[in-house]
């Protein structure tokens, strides 16, 4: 296993050396090995971040689209070049299957930045309204923190909107697969962007986090992760009152009808919920199947749990790699050894590989909407499955939780969609439509504040001003 070590931020274009010597090591969770370190952040290293990013910020906002425009292209070409070698590392840090390494981890950022390039060189027009010349106008500076289930592409969805609307950018990403983004760094270092205008420090949260969140000179911060730590930054960034957006957790619905295609929604039902082994914040974790259906869903859902290859992310059989940490692993086991549903597949006794962060692809029946197992985020494969009676009982349980980011309805087309629209949640997928990487995305209720992707994200990081004359 090759090792990886960093010892520089990226400040003001360039790699410079840490100020303290502190590392964080980086594990394989397959192996249970240190393969790299990068530098443990303090709060100078964000000041020098942030100095550099306002530095740089009135060039970058002034630049025109098609500057802007071409310099995501260049970056754009710099981290496909990289492509291979994002996968691997998400693989070695993560422990993502590669191939879905390749499709997801490193394909779909490159979508999203190649989007963002064609945006920026067509920036929102002007408008008129009565005597008012209405403009938009970058931010400012940004801090981007970061979550270690996609870290790549939560950092693209951020960075290229932020750089796309003129804003510059001081980006934290995750202590727990940093390495990834050091990618994203040598990328910049090769495209050859203005010096400032993207910035990196690594580090914890209570330290790198907290010192961006509440910096007096960061005019935006965005944040993506789990809800109790979206509130404290939220708390930090009011007392000055800084722009917050936000996108944390989530517990989908995936609400099968009377009139559904039984298999083909349990079968995608059961991909979507375990995908990158169920760290997902959009994965359909809860699945509401119509009674006349149920009893076959249950049977499909627990058949298709157990044809999960649990193992080795390099292995070309492996569909479920382990989980991103021992913590991460132990928290999960925690929600299944105190589940009182019917345990259907996988559980705390099923087989896995002796070394790695493994949970077995888990499927509960008859699981009580109003339970731990229906409330909680729980980012592992845990699939809790639901009966319903009629529209209005699925539509009430599937509301019935304090997030709303993402869900899915399988029926016919009209009435999918009527039940569609019922659900308070930011998107949702009607007979398995696919992922839009370009059209908003973001959470009603606690799932945040905001959206992300397309222009609906790129607007995020600009102010409205009015002109009167």
């Amino acid at each position: 296993m090759t090792s990886v070590f960093r010892d520089e931020h990226w400040i003001g274009g360039a790699f410079v050396p840490a100020g303290s010597g502190d590392r964080i090591e980086v594990e394989n969770p397959y192996t249970e090995e240190v393969f790299g370190h990068v530098p443990a952040g303090t709060a100078e290293d964000v000041n020098l971040a942030v100095s550099a990013a306002r530095a740089a910020f009135d060039g970058w906002a002034s630049a025109s689209p098609a500057e802007r425009g071409a310099a995501l292209s260049r970056l754009h070409r710099a981290v496909a070049a990289r492509a291979d070698e994002i996968a691997r590392i998400v693989g070695l840090e993560l422990g993502t299957p590669l191939k879905i390494a390749k499709a997801v981890q490193a394909g779909l950022p490159l979508t999203v930045l190649a989007g963002y390039a064609e945006l920026a060189a067509q920036p929102p027009a002007d408008e008129i309204i009565g005597n008012s010349l209405v403009v938009h106008e970058p931010a400012g500076v940004v801090g981007a923190i970061t979550p270690w289930n996609y870290p790549l592409h939560q950092v693209v969805a951020k960075v290229g909107a932020a750089l796309a609307a003129g804003c510059t950018v001081v980006l934290k990403p995750s202590e727990l697969t940093p390495l990834t983004a050091y990618l994203l760094a040598d990328a910049f270092a090769e495209a050859d962007l203005p010096a400032g205008v993207f910035n990196m420090v690594t580090g914890t949260g209570p330290v790198v986090g907290a010192a961006i969140a509440g910096h007096p000179d960061v005019d935006l911060v965005s944040f993506t992760g789990s809800t109790v730590t979206g509130r404290a930054i939220s708390r930090a960034a009011a007392d000055r009152i800084a722009k917050v957006s936000l996108e944390l957790g989530g517990k989908s619905a995936n609400v099968v009808l009377e009139d559904a295609d039984v298999v083909k929604a349990v079968k995608v039902g059961v991909g979507n919920a375990f995908l990158n082994s169920g760290q997902t914040c959009t994965a359909w974790t809860r699945m509401l199947v119509h009674r006349s259906h149920y009893d076959e869903a249950v049977e499909l859902a627990a058949k298709t749990a157990a044809g999960y290859t649990v193992g080795d992310p390099f292995d070309p059989a492996t569909r479920l790699g382990p989980l991103a940490s021992a913590a991460q692993k132990e928290r999960v086991r925690g929600f299944i050894e105190r589940a009182t549903a019917r345990l259907v597949a996988g559980g705390l006794d099923a087989p896995v590989p002796g070394q790695g962060h493994f949970v077995a692809p888990t499927v509960f029946a008859d699981v009580d909407p109003d339970s731990e197992l229906a409330q909680e985020e729980i980012f592992g494969p845990v699939l809790s499955i639901i009966p319903f009676g009629d529209d209005d009982e699925a539509v009430a349980i599937a509301n019935n939780s304090k997030y709303g980011l993402a869900g899915a309805v399988w029926g016919s087309s009209d009435r999918a969609l009527a039940v569609a629209r019922r659900l308070r949640t930011g998107a949702v997928d009607v007979n398995g439509g696919s992922f839009n990487p370009f059209a908003p995305f973001g959470g009603y209720k606690q799932s945040g504040i905001g959206r992300e992707l397309g222009a609906y994200g790129l607007a995020e990081f600009q102010q409205v001003k009015a002109i009167q004359r």
